[in-house]
């Protein structure tokens, strides 16, 4: 675990409105309270994932699996129609849309009946699915999580704040949050907007990195300081999104999941090297310590 003070200290973080996630504040949420034996799927919300373009299968299949090991009740996962057998072969458990295309997403959904949507992973940034996408996001009333190629998609959209609401989770690494929102002079500087962004809109940003850190629509920030450099590998953010998706869609709010998410992905991670260490951990490794993470934090 990183040195929290010395963290704040060397970034000149300090004031109200700074606070570090812990593993008391997370049991606190009360996420992962035994269930009731007489309840059903139905009961753990149904998420839509909406991911995946030729050659970028692997990350749907990852954010699929993660969201399903986060307790997610329902999963289905819009995908283009090449990718078809590699879904239902790889997760079973979720149910899979086809999209009109072949390659890429190209059409939109309704999201009536889903209780969050997730949406980015391997989506590709070409001008079908950047159509597809503004066309989504102005028809989407659904919670919402942006990651990845929806977040470079979102980066070329003007005044791209008009279309999201205060239920919606950004989830850039520097250099998408550099395409979003522009270079800043230091780190403060970037947690400063981030703070004002949050609270004149409401969204919810998560920006990953060592220590992570989540600006909410109060104006707060958490850092997260759990988690291992291992964790800097492909497909690691794919794995956040799905659980995130699996949290959100149990309904919980925005603030919860995206402490909660975060938290868990670092300590599954942390789990994860424990047993093949830094080098070798791969983003698979991480979802397969994921009910580990989730049993260290359950009543």
């Amino acid at each position: 675990m990183k040195d929290f003070d010395s963290f704040l200290a060397e970034n000149h973080l300090t004031g109200s409105g700074v606070y570090r996630i812990t593993a008391e504040n997370i049991k606190n949420v009360g996420l992962f309270l035994p269930r009731n034996e007489f309840s059903h799927k139905g009961d753990f919300g149904h998420g839509l994932l909406i991911a995946g373009s030729y050659g970028k299968g692997g990350a749907c299949v990852l954010s699929a699996k993660a969201s399903l090991k986060s307790g997610i009740g329902l999963l289905s996962v819009h995908i283009p129609k090449i990718l078809y057998n590699i879904l239902q072969i790889s997760v079973p458990e979720a149910m899979v849309l086809i999209d009109d295309n072949d390659f890429v997403f190209s059409s939109v959904i309704d999201t009536e009946k889903y209780s969050a949507v997730a949406i980015g992973p391997g989506l590709d940034t070409n001008e079908i699915t950047q159509n597809a996408f503004i066309d989504f996001l102005n028809k989407n009333t659904k919670p919402l999580i942006i990651d990845a190629d929806a977040l470079n998609l979102l980066s070329k959209i003007p005044h791209f704040e008009t279309l999201l609401n205060d239920s919606t989770i950004l989830t850039p690494h520097p250099k998408e949050f550099e395409r979003l929102f522009g270079k800043f002079g230091s780190y403060r500087d970037k947690i400063e907007f981030m703070q004002k962004l949050s609270l004149r809109t409401g969204v919810t940003i998560i920006l990953k990195g060592g220590i992570t850190a989540i600006s909410v629509k109060n104006g707060d920030v958490f850092f997260n300081t759990t988690g291992n450099a291992g964790m800097a590998t492909a497909g690691s953010g794919d794995v956040l999104t799905g659980i995130l998706l699996g949290i959100l869609s149990q309904g919980y709010s925005v603030q919860q999941t995206a402490k909660t998410g975060v938290y868990l992905h670092a300590l599954a991670g942390d789990l994860a090297k424990e047993r093949v260490g830094e080098v070798s951990l791969i983003a698979s490794d991480i979802i397969e310590s994921l009910h580990s993470a989730i049993l260290k934090n359950s009543f």
